[in-house]
């Protein structure tokens, strides 16, 4: 027989432990570089830069548009490894809280 208060009790749950990880994707910090660590960028859980480190070495160099390219390529990597720690941390977070539904998908809840 259907449980609807069961059932509603469940979702307020998942609500709940959703919220909590979004929460914690502000904690969560990746890194990812470029030009063999020249340069190296540092985002959230949510996609938010909060670190730049650029080797001094490239600084002085005249190709602007080099170390424009590693800048951007490094923020890039760590900006798609946090997208894929994030949807790490979120489905663990909802382990056994929502069904496995082929085709769903809940990125969007990252925030």
């Amino acid at each position: 027989m259907f449980d609807l208060m069961n059932m509603m009790r469940k979702l307020k749950e998942v609500q709940t432990r959703l919220k909590e990880a979004q929460d914690k994707l502000n904690q969560l910090h990746v890194h990812g570089e470029s030009g063999g660590g020249l340069v190296k960028a540092t985002v959230t859980g949510k996609r938010h830069l909060i670190a730049l480190d650029i080797d001094p070495s490239i600084l002085k160099a005249d190709d602007k548009i080099l170390t424009q390219d590693l800048i951007i390529a490094a923020i890039n990597k760590a900006s798609e490894e946090a997208e894929i720690q994030a949807r790490e941390h979120l489905k663990k977070s909802t382990e056994g809280f929502l069904p496995n539904i082929p085709g769903m998908d809940f990125s969007n809840l990252m925030g």
